[in-house]
């Protein structure tokens, strides 16, 4: 789906990473864990997350990396912004019930669709557990926010902010039904080895088209064949995927 986004406001939530409220074309319900294409430039379009929905208004939460992220962060109120999307399969909300214990692990520029994921389920009445992993305190973002929707553990790697080291020194397996996880994929893999009934696992492969055509974000399957992360993911059940 084509549409054009307007820019309502946009802000630093911490170093190098922008939070980009836009209002949609229409009200529209979109699952957590989809993406948005969104144009830069004269051509090339930039697949981005969605941190947050209410009615008609999308929150995107990125990181500056290069030329098109830093172009979206140059936007400001009322600039137009062409959209393709949502896209993808986001997290299977739906088939995870109140009595199932929920842990969300994020990594740096992955804990932004984890917010929209976490606020579906709280509203459906599901206790959730979040363990945010970042860098450093200077790089920390959403801890409150997250915060208000349930317990919540950061770690950053040299221990400036919340536990230090990874999320799995914050990870007690032993105490969830559910992990859905977003970030690095040297993170998603030490995830996928843990002992956790349901894993789901969002990757983050460079796009290049967003719906399958161009076979740029392809992974590999565990039977020697291989997924498309645009079109049959991001989201994975983490036996899905080799990474």
């Amino acid at each position: 789906m084509k549409q054009l986004l307007t820019v309502v406001s946009r802000r630093t939530v911490a170093q190098g990473a922008t939070e980009l409220v836009c209002r949609l074309e229409q009200p529209q319900d979109i699952a957590p864990g989809r993406f948005m294409h969104l144009r830069v430039g004269p051509l090339l379009r930039r697949p981005i997350s969605i941190a947050r929905v209410d009615h008609d208004l999308i929150t995107f939460l990125f990181k500056e990396i290069g030329q098109g992220t830093a172009e979206l962060a140059s936007l400001r109120p009322d600039d137009k912004i062409d959209a393709l999307g949502p896209l993808g399969n986001g997290f299977p909300i739906n088939a995870i019930n109140r009595d199932q214990r929920v842990v969300l692990v994020g990594g740096g520029i992955g804990v932004p669709p984890l917010y929209e994921t976490m606020r579906q389920l709280v509203v459906r009445g599901v206790t959730c557990e979040a363990i945010l992993g970042f860098d450093t305190a200077t790089s920390v973002f959403y801890e409150a926010e997250f915060q208000a929707l349930g317990k919540t553990t950061v770690t950053t790697v040299d221990g400036t902010h919340g536990t230090k080291g990874f999320v799995t020194v914050a990870l007690r397996p032993e105490s969830y039904d559910v992990l859905l996880a977003c970030g690095p994929e040297p993170m998603l893999r030490s995830l996928q080895q843990q002992p956790i009934e349901h894993k789901y696992l969002s990757i983050e492969n460079r796009m290049g088209c967003g719906i399958g055509a161009c076979f740029a974000c392809v992974c590999k399957t565990p039977t020697g064949g291989y997924v498309k992360t645009c079109s049959d993911g991001p989201v994975f059940r983490a036996e899905e995927v080799v990474l």
